[in-house]
This record gives C-alpha cells, sequence and structure tokens, in this order.
C-alpha cells in the first residue's frame, strides 16, 4: 500500500479529523504509485500514522479519508458497518414505507462521495469521488443486502464528478424496472419524484424541515414560490390554508409536476398558478407591476462552486432577496435559502440584512432553518452544513 508523506505541519487537520488532504499538503509517495480511488496510508513527517484514505491524482482534495483508526482494513465487511452505522443513526426518524430520506450522506457519515437516498422502495445512489467510484460494486452489493427487495438506480450525474477525473454516468442498478415517478410521503403529503431527471437524487430532501415550518406562517396568505421545482414548499402552503400560491421555475416538466402533486393531494387547482420564467426577470416585471405578496420563498440553485465565485455569489443573493422585500406586503414573511456550502451563515445573514436595508424595509429575522437531520454534519467537517435558511418579516 502506497503511503502519502505530508509536508511538516500539514497534519493538523487530520488529527482534528477532518477528512480531506489537499494536494498542497502532500510532501511525496513512498511505494508504488497509486491508481485512482486506491487505498492509501497518510502519514505526518515524522512517520506518523494518521488514516487511510481513497486517492484521487486529479482532484485538490488529493485524499479523502475512509478511517482514522490504524487496525481498520478497508474491504466489504468496512463498508457493510458504515452503511449499518448510517441506518442507526437514522433509527428516529421516519422509515415508514412511503417515506424518502437520505440513508448515507458522504463524508459526515464517513463515506466520503456516497449519497444514498431512499425514495419509498427505490434507493438513488451517487459515487461522486474516485473512492466512491473504486468501490461502488461492492456498496451497491451491500445495499442489496440490507435492501432485498428495492430497486437500485444511479444518479452520478453531478459536475462534481468531473473534478475527480470520472465520467457521468446513470442507470439502473438493482432491479427490473424504475418507474416515471416514485411516490412518496413527507409530513401527510403525497408527492411525486422523478428519481431519473429530477435535481439532485430527484427531489430536495433536505428542505423537509423547512417545508414543514412554512405551515406556521401560510394560512390564509397569498404565497410566491421561487425557484419551485415539483411544488414542496406550495403544497405545504396549501396544506396550512394558504389563499393562493404561484410557483415560479425555469423547467416546465418541473411545473407540470408541481401541478401533478397539487392535484394528487386534492387541493383546489384554481387556488395555484405555475408560471415558466426566468426568477430575477419575473420578480422586476411584479415589482413594476407593483404585485405584491404574504409570503414569499426563494430557494434558489447554488451560486458559488468555488471561493473565487463568493463575491458574485453574494451580488446574487442580495439582488434577488431586496427584490423579494420589494414585493412583500407589511408584515409579509420571506423564506430565503443558500445551498452554497461557501457561503458563510454570518455572510449569507449580512446580505439578507443589506438587500432589506437597500429596498427601504425595516425587517426582523424570526428563525434560522437549516437542512434535515437525515442530512447530518460531521463534527470536523463543517464544509458539511451547507444548506442555510432564514425566515424574516418585512415591517
Amino acid at each position: 500500500m502506497a503511503i502519502l508523506i505530508l509536508a511538516k505541519d500539514k497534519e493538523r487537520s487530520l488529527l482534528r479529523r477532518h477528512p480531506w488532504v489537499f494536494s498542497g499538503a502532500v510532501s511525496r509517495i513512498v511505494g508504488k504509485a497509486p491508481q485512482p480511488g486506491e487505498t492509501v496510508e497518510v502519514h505526518a513527517q515524522n512517520g506518523r500514522f494518521l488514516a487511510r484514505a481513497a486517492y484521487s491524482p486529479q482532484s485538490q482534495i488529493r485524499a479523502r479519508v475512509w478511517s482514522f483508526d490504524e487496525a481498520e482494513e478497508i474491504n466489504a465487511d468496512f463498508f457493510r458497518d458504515r452503511l449499518k452505522r448510517a441506518l442507526r443513526l437514522r433509527d428516529v426518524l421516519d422509515n415508514s414505507e412511503a417515506a424518502a430520506l437520505r440513508l448515507v450522506n458522504a463524508e459526515s457519515d464517513g463515506l466520503p462521495g456516497v449519497i444514498v437516498d431512499r425514495y419509498a422502495h427505490v434507493l438513488v445512489c451517487q459515487f461522486l469521488s474516485q473512492g466512491a467510484e473504486f468501490w461502488r460494486e461492492t456498496i451497491v452489493r451491500e445495499l442489496q443486502q440490507i435492501f432485498p427487495d428495492h430497486v437500485i438506480y444511479e444518479r452520478s450525474d453531478s459536475e462534481v464528478r468531473s473534478k475527480e477525473g470520472l465520467e457521468l454516468r446513470t442507470g439502473l442498478l438493482v432491479g427490473k424496472a424504475l418507474p416515471d415517478h416514485v411516490e412518496i410521503v413527507e409530513n401527510g403529503l403525497r408527492l411525486l419524484v422523478d428519481v431519473r431527471q429530477g435535481h439532485k437524487t430527484g427531489f430536495y430532501l433536505d428542505q423537509r424541515d423547512s417545508r414543514f415550518a412554512l405551515r406556521q406562517y401560510a394560512a390564509g396568505r397569498e404565497v410566491l414560490n421561487c425557484f419551485s421545482f415539483s411544488g414542496g414548499f406550495s403544497l405545504s402552503a396549501l396544506k396550512a390554508g394558504a389563499s393562493r400560491v404561484t410557483n415560479v421555475d425555469m423547467s416546465q416538466p418541473a411545473l407540470d409536476l408541481a401541478a401533478r402533486n397539487i392535484a394528487l393531494n386534492g387541493f383546489d387547482a384554481g387556488r395555484s398558478e405555475h408560471i415558466c420564467a426566468d426568477v430575477f426577470k419575473l420578480l422586476r416585471q411584479f415589482r413594476d407591476e407593483e404585485r405584491r405578496f404574504d409570503l414569499i420563498v426563494l430557494d434558489p440553485p447554488k451560486f458559488a462552486d468555488s471561493r473565487g465565485q463568493v463575491d458574485r455569489a453574494c451580488r446574487g443573493y442580495k439582488d434577488i432577496n431586496l427584490l423579494a422585500f420589494t414585493l412583500l406586503k407589511p408584515g409579509g414573511i420571506l423564506f430565503t435559502f443558500s445551498c452554497s456550502g461557501l457561503m458563510e451563515t454570518g455572510l449569507f445573514q449580512k446580505v439578507v440584512a443589506d438587500a432589506a436595508l437597500d429596498a427601504g424595509r425595516d425587517a426582523r429575522m424570526l428563525t434560522r432553518l437549516g437542512q434535515a437531520p437525515d442530512h447530518p454534519t460531521g463534527m470536523a467537517f463543517p464544509e458539511g452544513y451547507y444548506l442555510k435558511g432564514l425566515v424574516c418579516m418585512a415591517m
């Protein structure tokens, strides 16, 4: 087994159990050059064992740690134990037959690059790192043993794989057929999920608690749901008694699915509107038309993929939040989110505060929101806490 020797004083993050080794921290490699995804040992400059990790020669993250235990071998037993440990963490969550939840959350579950989401009887996997790719067949085999009656589908189509030197890939792994849509139940609502073409692995499971929290504020209100996708926030609003919801998204198929979800739950279609448009442009149009709303949801896609994009992301977040504050009626509520991991919580709050100030609104933050508990964050891995939300009232 090859050994990565770190440069002097570069072991500090590993001693705090952070699971990444960056390329600049590696001094040299001892032994035969490892293949992509192969397990290597990581040693400090003085020879001290630090970790066993998966090697990734093309990535800035040169190695991702599997284990900090020198006695622990990386083999099928290791992955079986890690999968079962991740499942035990979720024993307190809804595991009913039609429920949907994240079963494996990559680094924060000790399996870097591995995502497993369950939608009722379908498991959707993502293998996003060289190490995950190397052990892909083993992981799928172990999942099949744990969930013998489930269909397993792969959605390794995230651009993150390109940074690892991996091609994008999707397809059926286990089972004879995959339905066009999988029906799940979330907080008493029925939803159809498109695991083949839907965002991420088919749905935004990380927003489960935020969607439920919206019910506290939605009764009797007119709601504007921006970047609405398949209408999860709108369904919660209608469940709570919202007078009307407007879904806005660039994807007509997503809006069509939102309309189907509204009908599936027996809500009056006349209480909903679906607009296929660029959110930024439409909000400006609404501003010019002096249209106003009681509650607005801003759940945009990631604005920053690298540190060099953070300033541009801040401008985007400020622009869209400024427009939202302008469109809120007095006493209106704003649910606003950032899923950019590089956008720190304090910085996001400052951007939203600046947006309210420039909109001429006196705003109050009512509460903070974050990713649902099936998306845990390793205490030594703050990068795993990526979803930040604020609930604000415009006076």
